[in-house]
């Protein structure tokens, strides 16, 4: 597979890109567990198939002391034991904003779920970081950016 385009060698893609960065700066400097932050950008990741974004976040992950195990359990969250019940649902929280097309959006049961565990300010970091790594995987999985070269903290 060969990338299709790099947006980043154009005039637009750095400036949208920085701009996308920004706004992941938002959440990065919230009260969202970091830990939280990085599952969500897996998942997603993974749902999406940007190979590129779960080389970087799986990495960066790792780098910051999370485990191996759980790492490895991401895609399987519902049947393991490794995830905390607040993690649980930032997860389905994840999966159904991911998967908007596919169902009849997010449920409010998933809604409900995530407001037992994490507070309006939270809440809102957990949206905007569903919407930022959505955003970063289309924009890498369209163009077919590839993963498996990143180093942790290479971009910042």
């Amino acid at each position: 597979m060969q990338p299709r385009l790099n947006p980043y060698g154009t005039a637009l893609g750095p400036k949208f890109v920085k701009n996308i960065v920004s706004a992941n700066r938002v959440v990065a400097d919230s009260t969202l567990p970091a830990a939280t932050q990085e599952l969500v950008k897996i998942r997603a990741s993974q749902i999406n198939g940007c190979g590129g974004c779960l080389d970087m976040h799986t990495k960066d992950a790792a780098h910051a002391g999370e485990t191996a195990v759980r790492l490895n359990l991401v895609a399987a969250w519902r049947e393991t034991t490794v995830f905390t019940d607040a993690e649980r649902a930032a997860l389905e929280l994840t999966e159904q904003g991911t998967r908007l097309a596919d169902s009849a959006g997010v449920t409010d049961e998933a809604w409900a779920d995530a407001a037992k565990h994490y507070d309006a300010e939270q809440l809102t970091a957990l949206v905007s970081q569903i919407a930022v790594i959505n955003a970063f995987n289309r924009l890498n999985a369209i163009t077919r950016q590839r993963g498996g070269d990143y180093q942790p903290g290479q971009f910042g």
